[in-house]
């Protein structure tokens, strides 16, 4: 299977620790990263992913804001550039070295722009400071 992430949620991955806005959104993601941590693929999409799927329900949810689809696209572009990737490349497989080339990215602000007005920056910001020890996002070697 293939899950899909919006470009932003690339990011949000890196400082996961278990942390979100409700219990059944944390059991989610903690299905989602246990599915990277297994090796699966990606299909970046855009608009509401698998991760948004339980806040779906509730009316006016951010997830459909143009402010979270300004974040994906400065998501996407830094993701691309970063890892070298095609401007048309939708599926992809992160491997652990390219979460430490993201991670180390993320720690020096150069995926950072799309992480702005974002509600969980400052957490996220400290996660990086202590080297994103605990985050539960670990996908296999190459």
């Amino acid at each position: 299977m293939t899950l899909r992430l919006r470009p932003h949620h690339l990011l949000c991955v890196l400082t996961y620790l278990g942390k979100g806005y409700t219990p059944a959104f944390v059991a989610n993601y903690e299905r989602i990263v246990a599915r990277l941590n297994d090796g699966e693929t990606i299909e970046i999409v855009e608009g509401p992913d698998d991760i948004c799927a339980p806040m779906l329900k509730e009316q006016d949810h951010h997830c459909h804001n143009d402010s979270v689809k300004l974040r994906d696209r400065q998501a996407l572009d830094a993701v691309i550039t970063e890892l070298g990737l095609g401007r048309d490349v939708r599926i992809i497989r992160l491997v652990s070295e390219d979460v430490a080339q993201l991670r180390q990215a993320f720690s020096n602000g150069a995926l950072r722009a799309a992480c702005q007005a974002c509600e969980w920056s400052e957490l996220c910001s400290g996660i990086a400071r202590k080297n994103f020890r605990g985050c539960r996002f670990q996908p296999p070697l190459s």
